[in-house]
């Protein structure tokens, strides 16, 4: 066997048309491998994959202004739906405030809520290993249902879908940040790029950060009215304020309470109820509510007031003391890059019609209205960013690693071709990592992404596959200066002679990754590892000694 690979090595070495072979099959077999992510997307790129969670949360948003009762209809139908699933072990439903918070509800201000139109509903799953669907499945496949039966009860309902997140805190996988000075500027562009994502494919859960402009209604008391008609003032007040509120009218003494109950009085609930949101139903709910005078007359509320509609004033919103607002979207099992730059695309086409569109920095744009010359600023965040800082912080201490491997074997050997020959040799495994991935993606029933674990593995990877290169180069040199062997005998002797340790190597390396293979997270820093390592044995034991022999070691080799 031994005999049969060093002679296998001589002859590819020597002969010219198979070291070519080699050379330009590894070449094409790298081009293509890179082409595996862009731009035929056969390997996708995303933070961290989906994270399997016992957990997950319904956010129901209906428009400003609905009721308790509205939102408990909509809530009703969720949980109706929910309690369908067999693996839905409990629930619980949180009505016009937030849920008690965990670190998904931290980071999405659910303890900000604190309205009649909004509720969360808590899910909790049977134990993930008890389960043969994960939940971020389970997520996509009700989302749909819940969609089309609860969502379309009342218009401008919006229902999301909110799962602990598997890596860093965001508040959404997209986030686009939009900055101006004019708030009804920001308003319109945030509704328009919201409308943008709404329409791209992948993204689901689209939410404008902002309060909606609704009509509130507002009561001037007619001072003059209210003096001539013999009432005051207080009584008018305490009137409005015990028939929509309640308020205290008196006491209660008990015998097993220290301290006196107070006593409540308020109109019923359907008293309070309006047949219609407009101010002629509020002015026939008023005016069935009467004052005695001191003569002992009657006197209807609508004769002592006027009544005014008026614009809601929303929340203003600033990050950084700049004026802005957040258009956020979930992806739905995708990465977060491809339909950003998809909706970027749209943008880029579709906007120029009122503003002038400037690209600044490598995503974010720079709006200019054409009409008021306003500037707005998008500025793209959430976990796509994450992702991408993440990425090229780890393209950089990967070059940063090739590169300072490179400086110690020039010190080394003080030669750049053989240092040039381990760099190489080191690189060439990144084709096993994306192979690796697209294999794994087709074996898989989700999407096998290349994640931030990934990229961990393949930069772990550079000191293995150098470390074979080292070793293959060493024995060659010293087979030639020591036993004055011929440069090609040397090279397959060193070769075949390093082989099977690299292969103990390789299999240790390779077993004990299969343990990190199938784990949610640090899945891709396995697979990584294993078909990474099978291209550096390859390109040790195959490659490398081809760009050996075509180099001079003769004089590589020399000593002073």
């Amino acid at each position: 066997m031994f005999e049969k690979f060093q002679n296998a090595v001589l002859n590819g070495i020597q002969s010219p048309i198979q070291r070519n072979v080699i050379l330009i099959g590894t070449l094409v077999t790298f081009m293509l491998s890179i082409a595996m992510i862009a731009p035929s997307k056969m390997v996708l790129a995303k933070m961290l994959p989906g994270k399997n969670n016992d957990t997950f949360t319904i956010y129901t948003t209906l428009v400003e202004g609905s009721s308790i009762q509205q939102t408990k209809k909509v809530t009703d139908c969720v949980v109706g739906l929910v309690q369908r699933e067999k693996e839905v072990r409990d629930l619980e439903v949180f009505l016009g405030m937030g849920a008690p918070l965990d670190f998904a509800g931290l980071i999405k201000g659910s303890h900000l809520k604190n309205s009649e139109n909004v509720a969360e509903i808590v899910l909790n799953l049977s134990k993930a290993h008890d389960r043969s669907e994960p939940s971020y499945f389970m997520v996509q496949r009700m989302r749909p249902t819940i969609l089309k039966e609860c969502g379309s009860i009342y218009k401008g309902t919006t229902i999301s879908f909110v799962e602990p997140p598997a890596g860093p805190p965001v508040l959404a996988a997209i986030v686009a940040e939009i900055y101006g000075d004019d708030a009804d500027g920001i308003r319109k562009l945030s509704n328009r790029v919201a409308g943008v994502l709404k329409s791209t494919e992948g993204l689901v859960d689209i939410e404008i950060m902002q309060d909606e402009i609704y009509d509130t209604f507002e009561l001037h008391v007619n001072s003059t009215k209210v003096a001539k008609s013999g009432v005051n003032i207080k009584q008018l007040n305490d009137v409005l304020y015990l028939a929509f509120e309640g308020m205290q009218i008196a006491v209660k003494n008990s015998d097993i309470v220290s301290d006196q109950i107070p006593i409540y009085l308020s109109l019923s609930k359907e008293s309070k109820k309006f047949s219609h949101k407009d101010i002629k139903a509020v002015k026939a709910k008023l005016s069935s509510l009467k004052l005695m005078n001191k003569m002992g007359m009657m006197i209807p509320i609508t004769e002592l007031v006027e009544l005014t509609t008026k614009k809601s004033n929303p929340i203003i919103m600033s990050k950084n003391l700049h004026q802005m607002t957040n258009v956020m979207a979930e992806t739905d099992m995708v990465s977060q890059v491809y339909p950003l730059m998809e909706a970027r695309d749209v943008i880029l086409s579709t906007f120029s019609d009122k503003y002038e569109i400037e690209e600044i920095g490598l995503f974010n744009l720079q709006l200019t209205d054409k009409q008021t010359s306003k500037i707005y600023k998008l500025i793209w965040d959430g976990e796509m960013e994450v992702t991408l800082d993440t990425f090229v912080e780890l393209g950089a201490a990967f070059i940063a690693a090739l590169v300072l491997i490179f400086l110690l074997m020039v010190i080394y050997y003080k030669s750049y071709t053989l240092s040039g020959i381990i760099l190489l040799g080191s690189f060439l495994s990144i084709i096993g990592v994306i192979v690796g991935h697209w294999i794994m993606d087709i074996f898989t029933t989700d999407t096998f992404f290349l994640t931030a674990t990934s990229l961990i593995g393949f930069i772990a990877l550079i000191g293995i596959s150098s470390r074979n290169s080292l070793l293959l180069i060493d024995f060659t040199k010293s087979l030639m200066n020591d036993k004055n062997m011929p440069k090609a005998e040397a090279i397959a002797y060193a070769t075949a002679t390093r082989a099977k340790p690299i292969f103990l190597t390789a299999a240790a390396i390779i077993l004990a990754s299969t343990l990190l293979a199938g784990d949610a997270v640090f899945g891709g820093l396995g697979v990584a590892l294993i078909f990474g390592t099978v291209a550096a044995v390859v390109a040790s034991l195959i490659i490398v000694p081809v760009l050996m022999y075509k180099a001079d070691l003769e004089k590589h080799f020399s000593t002073d």
